[in-house]
């Protein structure tokens, strides 16, 4: 611990790696460069992930969307390629028969960008996706209302011909400044009061096409265009704790159950699992983290190999010195501890280099991402947290102990008599 603080260690430390300056920045570099190529790797990765994840833009990822298909076995005398509806009354029994659900949204659709124009106002006239929903899938598929408000339960209960339209429909519909709140739009040939406007952010999908959307109350939505009480598809979403994943077998047996198809039957029941897929992508970035410590662990013991052949070197190089400083009664472990001393300093200068340096690229390419707009983008604020910052230092104390011990070893080993005789 003397030599830690002692300013006649710390001044010998310093002429011994600067005595040949270029040698020992050659040295350095390879451990500074470690410690970039970890540090970028493991902001890169962070960067894809947010971009990734941005997509979902507070979707509630523990959720499925589940629709009819046709029954690919015959059951009870009904025979195979049987089409089925789900029903009004299959969604409350979900609710009560299945446990751990948060939200069971029905839905219906009708219209798109590539269907025919579904929706005029004036002049103008487009073909939008019009969905009829239920108040809770703004907290499945978050959307931001940039005026008036979104479908509540009153519009429910009392079949109000309301809608809310994207920023898509917006545009096409109306002049640039026109009100929007309180004109009505016609749907199929019905009229509906506009009493919102959404957009939405994210990567997923198109864009663009997702402002171009009409959202109407479930109920006003089979009544106006003589639904009955067909339900097209459900989106679904488990409560915290539970997994949609795990429930979802219980929600098919009670789809089939009520629907007279065969238990064993598979393809019944179509369903996009998003908790699944955003599960594998948690998994993929693991494993990217893991290659990029891995890489750059790699990398980094490239360095510290060096460094240490260099050690050796410099051990040779100051035999005679040592042989000296033991014939004056100098103890094993105070040579020990000053060759060890040098390889950590030289080895946590040239890591804090490294993160200096990366930590410069990133602001830079943070910097330049600023100017753009990423709410679009599959790459955004590529980073590292204070405890990757941790973690590195902790690798360089390690590796700088590891890269001096060997020459610590041949170190003391020299014999004093042996030493002086070295030229």
């Amino acid at each position: 611990m003397s030599k830690l603080f002692s300013r006649d260690s710390w001044a010998e430390i310093i002429e011994a790696l600067s005595s040949n300056w270029f040698r020992t920045v050659m040295t350095a570099f390879g451990v500074l460069w470690g410690i970039f190529i970890l540090v970028i790797l493991l902001a890169a990765g962070n960067g894809l992930e947010n971009g990734i994840k941005q997509g979902f833009n507070g979707m509630a990822t523990n959720s499925m969307f589940m629709w009819a298909q046709t029954a690919s076995q015959p059951y009870k005398g009904l025979p195979k390629g049987r089409r089925y509806n789900f029903k009004t009354d299959d969604v409350e029994a979900i609710k009560q028969q299945v446990p751990g659900l948060r939200f069971v949204s029905p839905r219906n659709q009708l219209g798109g960008f590539r269907g025919n124009n579904n929706v005029v106002r004036g002049l103008q006239t487009g073909a939008f996706n019009v969905y009829g929903d239920y108040p809770e899938i703004i907290q499945q598929q978050p959307m931001d209302i940039t005026s008036g408000r979104f479908i509540n339960y009153s519009d429910i209960n009392e079949k109000r011909k309301v809608a809310i339209i994207g920023s898509g429909v917006q545009s096409a519909l109306y002049e640039p400044n026109e009100e929007v709140i309180g004109s009505y739009i016609k749907i199929n040939g019905v009229n509906f009061l506009v009493i919102g406007t959404y957009k939405k952010k994210g990567n997923n999908g198109d864009p663009e096409e997702m402002q171009k959307e009409i959202y109407v109350p479930f109920t006003s939505f089979s009544q106006a265009f003589n639904m009955g009480d067909i339900v097209g598809w459900m989106a679904i979403t488990a409560e915290d704790g539970s997994s949609i994943t795990n429930l979802k077998s219980q929600i098919f047996d009670v789809i089939k159950a009520r629907h007279t198809i065969n238990p064993n039957d598979e393809r019944a029941v179509g369903n996009f699992d998003l908790y699944q897929e955003y599960s594998k992508i948690n998994g993929l970035f693991t494993a990217l983290n893991f290659v990029a410590y891995f890489v750059g662990i790699l990398v980094l013991l490239s360095g510290i190999i060096g460094i240490s052949n260099i050690m050796l070197i410099v051990v040779k190089e100051r035999t005679k010195e040592i042989g000296i400083r033991r014939a004056l009664g100098a103890t094993p472990w105070s040579i020990r501890a000053q060759v060890l001393l040098e390889s950590i300093f030289l080895t946590i200068i040239s890591g804090m280099a490294g993160i200096v340096l990366a930590s410069a690229v990133l602001w830079f390419v943070n910097y330049q991402l600023g100017k753009m707009d990423t709410s679009e983008m599959m790459f955004i604020n590529p980073s590292v947290n204070i405890g990757v910052v941790f973690i590195a230092l902790t690798i360089l104390i390690v590796s700088g102990l590891l890269a001096g011990l060997i020459p610590a070893q041949n170190a003391i080993k020299v014999k004093p008599v042996e030493a002086l005789r070295t030229e």
